[in-house]
Order: structure tokens, then C-alpha cells, then sequence
């Protein structure tokens, strides 16, 4: 099989006939039947001979010919049908069919010829499993007939390639960008493993970054050198066996909280966002001491001022 897919996106797709057709330098001329290649002609014979066939019957008690046989003519006889229109198609209007989906002309025929094969011989199978149990031929002499062509046909096409004098028809071919579905398949990369994110809350306004910070105080132009003994800014003198301390916020979790009547939660300006009641408990994302944060079940956040009584869960 031949590989004739082209990009929809690339210029070849806009060049010339005989630039397409062109051979390539150093790869002797090719002859024919008029524009058609030895291999296309030959093809084109078999499946004539398999066309004017398939309109005999395949059964021997009664007259029922592939055409007559409900879908089977599709790949029996007319998916071939197709293919060696478009191969005549081809050489009589390059700038027409060139592909059949992702498939170029040579591949689509490749691989229509090999299913009717396979349909064929199926068959065949069949009609000699039956005779060989019951005695009884139910298939004629049309099932050998096909098969043989189809066969015939396969080696035209998928054969071809590495069958003198079949072979050049193949050879020399301009090299065109393959179509994207024929393309070599992209490596996956393994997805990331998501970060975990701390989102521990804390108190309001205080943030602890591991760092003692010290901002120092407006340089006094009076003010003499800075000395060992003199102290400035938020410093202290300590001993050296003094251990300092430094003391962190409080870590603030959430909790559940009931109130003993209902209550209303409001927004910073103080107006009110929704209820909290005795019969359901309300979610506390903060604990500032006298105000609760509250987040209710769709997410609306507000505070609550009166937290007596309040029953955590």
C-alpha cells in the first residue's frame, strides 16, 4: 500500500498535474495503455469480469444474485466498484478524488479488495462446511468464481509494490506531507500530580512567615553614629543565656455551631444575608472572638455579632 495522503493545509494540494505526476530524477519512464499503467488496466479487467459475474446467483436452488442478497453487495462487489472508478478517476483528473478519509487512492483499494476477499471466502467456507455434514451444495459455481478475483485483486493492490512488472507503477512517486490521520501518533505525557495547597485559615490581619521582620525607626539627623551600645528601633539588650521567644497565632479551624434561636448573619456593612436557627447547625470558618464567620450552604459568607450561647459542635 502506497502512502498518497495529503495535507488539507499544504501546497501541494494547489500544484500542478504534472508536478505531481512528474517522476522523480534517476527513475526510468513508465509506460502503459493510453494513461493507465499496466497494474491500473489489469485491475481494471479483473474486476470487470468480477462485475458482469456478481449478477449471476450464488444459490443453486433459486435465482439470488449478491444484488439480491440484501447489504451483500457492498463489499462483495460495489466497495471494488468504487475503488477502480477512483483509480481511473485519478489518472483522467489529478486535481479530483485523491483520498478516501485518512486513505489515498492505492490503500483504499488495498483494503477494499482484501475485505471481499475475506467476504468471498467466507462464503466458500460455508458452502463447503454445509456439503461436507449434509452432502449438499447450496452455494454455485459464482462463490469460486469471485473469489479467485478478489484474490487476483489483492495482489494488485496489496501485493503490488514488490511484483515486477507491477511494481513500477509504484516507483519514483513525488513525496507529498502525509495526511495528519497518518501521521506518526504524538508521545503522551504522564499528567502532573496535583500540588497540595495549605489553606489553613488564621486570624485576621496576622500572618506568620516563619521570619522576624524589623523595620527601623526614621533616621534622627541629631543622632550620632550607631554604636554596640546604644539600641534603636523594636531591639532590646538580653542576656546571652536568655532565650527569646516569639509567639505565633493561634492556628484557627472551622466548626460546626448551633444557636439557641435564630440569629441573623450579616455582611460588613450590616445588612442582613441570611438566618442560622436552632434546628440546623451553621458552618464557622472563624472564630474572631466576638464575631463568627459564617458560610452558609451556597457559599454566601457573613458575620455573626451575637455568639452567646452558642454550642459548638
Amino acid at each position: 500500500m502506497t502512502d498518497e495522503q495529503y495535507d488539507d493545509t499544504t501546497p501541494q494540494e494547489t500544484a500542478s498535474p504534472t508536478a505531481e505526476t512528474a517522476p522523480s530524477e534517476g527513475v526510468a519512464p513508465q509506460y502503459g495503455v493510453g494513461p493507465f499503467t499496466i497494474r491500473e488496466v489489469t485491475l481494471g479487467g479483473v474486476w470487470l469480469v468480477a462485475f458482469v459475474v456478481s449478477f449471476f446467483s450464488v444459490t443453486v436452488a433459486r435465482f439470488d444474485s449478491v444484488w439480491t442478497s440484501g447489504l451483500l453487495w457492498i463489499i462483495t462487489i460495489g466497495l471494488p466498484t468504487v475503488a477502480v472508478f477512483l483509480l481511473a478517476l485519478r489518472r483522467l483528473s489529478p486535481q479530483g478524488i485523491r483520498r478516501v478519509g485518512s486513505l489515498g487512492i492505492d490503500q483504499f483499494a488495498s483494503v477494499v479488495f482484501s475485505f471481499a476477499a475475506l467476504l468471498w471466502l467466507q462464503m466458500v467456507w460455508e458452502t463447503v462446511a454445509v456439503a461436507i455434514d449434509s452432502g449438499l451444495w447450496l452455494r454455485s459455481w459464482v462463490i469460486w468464481v469471485e473469489l479467485v478475483l478478489m484474490l487476483v485483486g489483492v495482489v494488485l493492490t496489496v501485493l503490488a509494490p514488490v511484483i515486477p512488472p507491477f511494481s513500477q507503477d509504484f516507483q519514483g512517486r513525488p513525496e507529498v506531507p502525509a495526511h495528519r490521520s497518518a501521521r506518526p501518533v504524538r508521545a503522551v505525557e504522564p499528567r502532573p500530580a496535583p500540588v497540595p495547597v495549605d489553606q489553613e485559615d488564621t486570624a485576621p490581619g496576622a500572618e506568620w512567615t516563619g521570619e522576624a521582620r524589623y523595620e527601623a525607626p526614621m533616621a534622627d539627623a541629631d543622632a550620632d553614629d550607631f554604636t554596640p551600645n546604644q539600641t534603636r528601633g523594636t531591639f532590646e539588650a538580653v542576656d546571652a543565656d536568655e532565650t527569646i521567644e516569639i509567639e505565633r497565632p493561634a492556628r484557627q479551624q472551622a466548626f460546626w455551631a448551633l444557636v439557641p434561636e435564630e440569629r441573623d448573619v450579616v455582611d460588613e456593612g450590616g445588612a442582613p444575608l441570611f438566618r442560622i436557627g436552632p434546628t440546623a447547625w451553621a458552618l464557622v470558618i472563624e472564630d474572631r472572638g466576638e464575631v463568627f464567620v459564617v458560610r452558609d450552604e451556597d457559599g454566601t459568607v457573613g458575620f455573626l455579632h451575637d455568639v452567646d450561647g452558642v454550642t459548638r459542635g
